[in-house]
């Protein structure tokens, strides 16, 4: 359906992340992979949702000048939000371990980002779940990090894994977001594209 209001697009989906890339397949949408290096720092006085809205349109702008007529560029960012901090991807082992510990018996927000632009338009809209998470022994959570290396991952999980199998005893909002992309809002932006520009 989607598919076919956008036979006339070419789809450029900027992230290396296999769980992203499936999303796209699962919407039965043809898109190509296109990645640059981006270095993800943001401001200070950022908060929240800001953080990774800003990550997100940080990482389109590399691709602005090449950009044609008829391409939509996609770039995300997810964050998990505890305690007033925004925790990103592990660089460590043991970092792994003291995020999980931190969200170990508590409840976190994970925030996805998407830029969707073209030449002549450009949105960023955002998704917020809560996960609440059991409390987890430290051999649990080192079982974790030794068997899924979970370092390419916001707050040291994935809650499609292990961890997210016997950890998660409450979820508020769009499971699809926290494996990486809100998937409903990805799929009503590109609507409104194909729709009206």
């Amino acid at each position: 359906m989607l598919k076919e209001k956008l036979k006339d697009r070419h789809i450029i989906l900027a992230s290396g992340s296999p769980r992203r890339q499936q999303f796209f397949r699962d919407l039965g949408l043809d898109f190509e992979v296109r990645l640059k290096d981006t270095k993800e720092d943001y401001p200070n006085r950022l908060m929240h949702f800001e953080i990774s809205d800003y990550l997100a349109q940080l990482k389109s702008l590399p691709f602005l000048d090449e950009l044609k007529e008829h391409e939509i560029l996609v770039t995300s960012d997810t964050i998990v939000w505890h305690k007033g901090v925004a925790l990103g991807k592990p660089r460590n082992n043991d970092e792994a371990f003291a995020m999980l510990k931190s969200l170990s018996d508590n409840t976190h927000e994970v925030i996805t980002s998407v830029c969707v632009r073209t030449k002549i338009f450009q949105k960023t809209v955002n998704a917020t779940t809560k996960v609440t998470f059991k409390a987890f022994t430290d051999e649990e959570i080192w079982h974790y990090i030794k068997t899924y290396s979970p370092l390419d991952k916001a707050g040291a999980y994935g809650i499609q894994e292990w961890i997210g199998q016997i950890g998660v005893t409450c979820i508020e909002g769009s499971f699809f977001n926290v494996v990486g992309m809100p998937t409903h809002l990805v799929y009503k932006t590109l609507n409104t594209i194909a729709e009206e520009f």
